[in-house]
This record gives C-alpha cells, sequence and structure tokens, in this order.
C-alpha cells in the first residue's frame, strides 16, 4: 500500500504516541512522562506517515527558541519523536517524513531546525550538523576535592522541597540568559520539565531533592540531585546523580559542587550532561578521578541560510562569500555573503565569488560556535577558496564558552 505523509489527524493522536513508544522501546511511558508530553506536544504540529488508516512512522516539533550566539533567541523547530515501524524499514518513510517536516519548518519562517540523535549516523544527509556535545562525569568524590573560588564560604546553603523551590530555580535558569548558546528559552508548560521525577527512571534512588544557595539573604543559586544508598563490606559507597544546577557567580558554583562532593556516605557523584568546558574541571583536585566522558548532543540544520547566519553575531568582523551546498534543501544552496561583527550581521545571495566553500551541514555545526570551521577544513569538509578567509570566518564564528543543551526535547 502507498504510504502517505501528512499532518496527524488529532483524533489518532492515542495511536500516533503508542507508534512512537513502540519505535523507542515498546515500554508504555510513565504517567508523569506521558501527561507531560501530552501538554507540550501541539497536534498541529505532528505528522504521520499513514499506510491506509495506520500509523507507521512519526515526526512532530515543538515551537522552541534556541540562545544563539550574541544573547538572542531564534525561533526554531525542535524535531522530535522520529521513528519508523520496524515492520516498515527501507522503504523512504524516513526521508519522507524528513521531507515534509523540514518543508513545514520554512513554511511556518522558522530559520533553524534542531534535534537530538538516538543514533548520530542518522541525520546527516538531511544537513544536520553535531552543533554541541556533553561532558558525563563519574567523580570518586572519596578522593577528589573541589576548591571553592574566593567568596564561596560566604555562601549558605539549606534543604527547599522540590516544588517549593521552583519558581527560584527558574529565576536562576532565567539570570543564565545570554551567557551560552544552545540553551532554550522556557515556554509554556516547560517549567515543569526539570521537575519531572518517575519513580522508574531513578534506579533505586531518591526522589528528586533540592538545596538552595544564598547569600545576604538571596538565592544566588540551586542544584536538584537524587541520592541512591549503597553499601558493602568496608562501609557506606552511596551515589549522587546531579540532575541539574545554576549559579550566578563561580563561588556559588563552586560551593554547591563541594556540597555534591561532601553529601555523608556517599563516594561517587555522577553527572550525565554538562557543558564540555565546565568550570568544574578546573575546580577539582584530580581530573582523572572525574571520569569524563564525551558524546554528542543538539543537531542544528540552518533552513533559511540567510536568515539564520543573519541572526547571530560574530566574535570578530567577518565579510566572507560561502559557496552552500544543500542536496536535501536546494533553496539555500548557492552563494551567501554574511557581513557581521559583534553587533549584528547581514547576510544575502551573492553573485560574488566565493571564499569558503561548504555544505549546510559544516554550516550547522559551526553555528553555535562550538566546532570551529578550521577543525571542520581539517577534516576535509570545508574548503577554502580565498587564502585568508577561512581564519577569518573560523574566528568570527567561535564563541568564549562552549555551546550547549542542557535538557532534552
Amino acid at each position: 500500500m502507498t504510504v502517505d505523509v501528512r499532518v496527524l489527524d488529532p483524533a489518532d493522536f492515542d495511536e500516533w504516541y503508542t507508534a512512537v513508544e513502540r519505535v523507542f522501546g515498546g515500554v508504555p511511558e510513565d504517567p508523569e512522562l506521558e501527561s507531560f508530553w501530552d501538554t507540550v506536544i501541539d497536534r498541529k504540529r505532528c505528522l504521520a506517515a499513514y499506510e491506509g488508516a495506520r500509523i507507521v512512522g512519526t515526526t512532530q516539533t515543538f515551537a522552541l527558541s534556541v540562545e544563539v550566539p550574541g544573547g538572542g533567541f531564534v525561533p526554531t523547530g525542535a524535531i522530535s519523536a522520529v521513528g519508523v515501524a520496524a515492520t516498515h524499514r527501507r522503504r523512504g518513510i524516513l526521508r519522507s517524513l524528513m521531507r515534509a517536516q523540514l518543508d513545514a519548518v520554512r513554511e511556518e519562517g522558522l530559520p533553524l531546525a534542531v534535534l537530538t540523535a538516538s543514533e548520530p549516523g542518522i541525520y546527516g544527509r538531511f544537513g544536520f550538523g553535531l552543533a554541541t556535545q556533553q561532558l558525563a562525569l563519574e567523580i570518586d568524590s572519596s578522593r577528589v576535592r573541589v576548591e571553592v573560588p574566593e567568596g564561596g564560604d560566604e555562601v549558605t546553603l539549606r534543604y527547599v522541597p522540590v516544588a517549593e523551590a521552583a519558581s527560584v530555580c527558574e529565576e536562576v535558569y532565567g539570570r543564565a540568559a545570554g551567557t551560552r548558546a544552545g540553551r532554550f528559552l522556557r515556554a509554556p508548560g516547560w517549567e515543569r520539565h526539570p521537575l519531572l521525577d518517575p519513580a522508574g527512571s531513578r534506579d533505586g534512588a531518591s526522589p528528586a531533592q533540592c538545596v538552595l544557595a544564598s547569600r545576604g539573604g538571596e538565592v544566588v543559586g540551586y542544584v536538584r540531585f537524587h541520592t541512591k544508598p549503597v553499601w558493602d563490606a568496608a562501609g557506606p559507597k552511596g551515589i549522587v546523580t546531579l540532575r541539574d544546577i545554576g549559579a550566578d557567580d563561580p563561588a556559588v558554583y563552586g560551593a554547591l559542587w563541594r556540597f555534591l562532593c561532601g553529601i555523608d556516605l556517599t563516594s561517587t557523584v555522577k553527572a550525565g550532561n554538562r557543558p564540555v568546558d565546565d568550570p568544574l574541571l578546573h575546580l577539582v583536585s584530580d581530573v582523572r578521578r572525574c571520569g569524563a566522558r564525551v558524546r554528542d548532543g543538539m543537531y542544528v540544520r540552518p533552513v533559511d541560510v540567510g536568515a539564520a547566519l543573519a541572526s547571530r553575531t560574530y566574535s570578530a568582523p567577518v565579510d566572507v562569500v560561502f559557496e552552500v551546498s544543500d542536496a536535501f534543501c536546494g533553496w539555500n544552496a548557492g552563494r551567501w555573503r554574511l557581513s557581521g561583527d559583534t553587533k549584528g550581521a547581514v547576510c544575502s545571495r551573492t553573485t560574488d565569488a566565493a571564499d569558503v566553500a561548504l555544505s549546510v551541514r559544516e554550516l550547522g555545526a559551526a553555528y553555535l560556535g562550538g566546532p570551529s570551521l578550521g577543525s571542520l577544513a581539517a577534516a576535509g569538509q570545508v574548503r577554502e577558496v580565498r587564502e585568508g578567509a577561512l581564519r577569518e570566518a573560523s574566528v568570527a564564528f567561535t564563541t568564549p564558552v562552549a555551546p550547549w543543551l542542557p535538557h532534552g526535547f
């Protein structure tokens, strides 16, 4: 039978959701999580691959705004729930879903599409480049000390119930806007995301706990975490698992990490998603005992090259003509002149000679300031046409701190 990709019929949402669950392992979603996703998923933004009346493929977007270099937020199509039934593999359904999805993002006027990948080898052929990475840590807190910057001893800490502390934690999160590309502006409903705490996801650990950091009577940071009691013949070897942490300044950040690494009856602190340049790496006494491991984070795709490049600022003056290839979204292909600096940028089509040649995938990878165009050129993925242009562009695109996606979607 013919497979037709179209906007989901709202009456089919339960079947669509079941299809998503099946693709990602077949285990029904925890009721708490299901309730959250039911709230934030817009049925009008869901697409389905129909074979007759059956749903055999899924995708959808969240309308979110992602922070870009310079501190601005760009409206973005955050793609998720992409899957094809195992019975219908290798029939071009994924390609049809991505075709319809990117067309929809373009029609909506969004310059960017982003996603996180269950398998990193899938989405490069659709023009998505790896733009952020995440650092996982497993700290031997029995042997690692945290050196707290000056002022840390003036910070006071107190336990507060997670729900009670939610609003002040959101205030701390909001004050960090403009400091690191890759973060999302909280859309309505998403303030619930950091509070989700399904028991089945804890691996035997405690419900989420929250500690607030204060100075001069004002909340200046927070940390949310779990603790898991572990014992062996030698005594306690409990595990602390970080959920998220926010701090207004380095002293507060150091004080919160010192607290995590000093909780009684524990000897390990785990953190699954931190920026690759986390300041903690400079505060620990022995980085080798922190079990640092890097993996992929968010993939970025310019849907409108001109609008995307004009929506961020640049660390140094740049005036470069890019020759962009885009096999999947041909409207982006051609030459684009980017002129910009720390105050803003313009990007428009041009007939001028190219300075740098690359595909939209590499442009997406470099867009948030993470992988440099120079490093991509060293991998043979970017080509310098005018001598000196690659260095100019590479310096302009990079940022003082690495981009980072703090949570999934």
